[in-house]
């Protein structure tokens, strides 16, 4: 559980570290950074949004000839960078700043109400996932009350006695299907206690609305998906039914005039591009927050520059630099820059990225970047309990 501030104990996090020094440098260089913004960070964003629908149009395109790892791998990339490198940073503010920018594509406009499904169609509710991601997991992260940490989530596998290779099993299922199996109901019931509670007038509480370690068991999030309850009726008809209607079953009878040879080859290619995202998002988002080598901590930061020393040594970055390198890491390849200041364009993260290893290792702060699927495997060795993340030593 959630530790309170004033009952817990006070975390010797780095105490070589001037927490101030640190916190001034790096709101220094974000003030630098939000006076550059401009038109360029738009326009760079829109070319991504492009090339995400021209991997799906190209997708389309070539999956009525037959099921094929192209038009898989283009179907699969379309949403991905959807998700990653559009919705992600919209979502996040990252545009609303930027002098000229339509409202759908600020974070008050974009895939809500009626563009819901023409900014992002997916599994996920958009409304969902901004709360969880962009409010519990960003403002406590590594924390018990982040939704999205890896050891607190994997609980139950990790106490599992069980064989080891059903373990991983286990971690190869959610690698395929993890959008909808976990995440998109995760997110759903996030939302609905928030929603509950803000019905009763109570206040913001992180750890509440936030899975408990007594409560991520499959049979507490399989609830979404009852459909003989008012909110496993409400997910079905917001997340479930829509996307998988159009992705399955009305994109594949768009090609009947073609046969019906062409309409299994489109609905074959949509599978295999539906467990290829999946698994393609599973390991550029999961690893982030997890390994041996990063830190989780109990309770809520106190200062401000504890809380950059937290998003720095509970996060990790995967090779940077290159325009397909990062496209293909969804921009998430700068991830310790994006929880530092998250609610940037991705387009300033390439750019403030060695500047912000640089001032890490100037005040002696930790700063990992390996590549993504060495990380991968650190993570599932924390997912199956090989290996255990670390934990700030505490005086009373």
């Amino acid at each position: 559980m959630t530790l309170d501030a004033s009952a817990a104990p006070a975390e010797t996090l780095l105490p070589h570290v001037d927490r101030e020094a640190f916190a001034r440098d790096l709101d220094a260089l974000r003030a630098e950074v939000e006076a550059s913004l401009g038109p360029d960070d738009r326009q760079h964003l829109l070319r991504i949004a492009g090339v995400g629908r021209l991997c799906t149009a190209l997708g389309y395109a070539t999956a009525w000839m037959g099921p094929n790892p192209v038009s898989m791998a283009l179907l699969s990339l379309g949403p991905t960078i959807r998700w990653t490198c559009v919705a992600h940073h919209i979502l996040h503010r990252g545009l609303d700043r930027v002098p000229g920018t339509p409202a759908h594509l600020t974070s008050k406009g974009f895939a809500r109400g009626r563009r819901r499904f023409v900014d992002w169609p997916d599994w996920l509710d958009p409304a969902a996932w901004d709360y969880e991601h962009n409010v519990l997991h960003h403002h406590r992260t590594g924390e018990a009350a982040d939704p999205d940490l890896v050891e607190e989530n994997a609980t139950g596998l990790r106490d599992w006695q069980g064989p080891r290779a059903l373990k991983l099993a286990a971690v190869g299922f959610y690698a395929l299907t993890w959008k909808w199996s976990y995440y998109a109901p995760s997110t759903w019931q996030v939302l609905g206690r928030a929603e509950a509670r803000r019905a009763r007038k109570e206040p913001i509480a992180p750890g509440v609305d936030a899975p408990t370690a007594d409560a991520r068991g499959p049979e507490r999030y399989l609830e979404a998906f009852d459909p003989r309850t008012a909110a496993g009726r409400a997910f079905w008809r917001r997340c479930l039914a829509p996307y998988g209607l159009a992705r399955f079953v009305l994109g594949p009878l768009v090609f009947a005039p073609l046969g019906p040879g062409a309409v299994a080859s489109v609905w074959a290619n949509c599978v295999g591009a539906e467990m290829l995202g999946n698994l393609h998002t599973f390991v550029i988002i999961a690893p982030n927050h997890a390994g041996d080598d990063l830190y989780r901590f109990d309770g809520p930061t106190r200062d401000r520059g504890e809380r950059y020393l937290r998003q720095v040594l509970g996060t990790v970055n995967f090779r940077t630099g290159g325009a397909l390198r990062d496209l293909l890491h969804g921009y998430l390849n700068y991830q310790i820059e994006h929880h530092l200041f998250p609610d940037l364009p991705p387009r300033q993260y390439a750019r403030i990225q060695p500047r912000v290893r640089a001032l890490c290792e100037k005040h002696g702060v930790p700063y990992v970047q390996e590549g993504v699927w060495r990380r991968a495997r650190k993570m599932v060795r924390v997912m199956v309990g090989d290996e255990t993340m670390r934990r700030p030593p505490t005086a009373p």
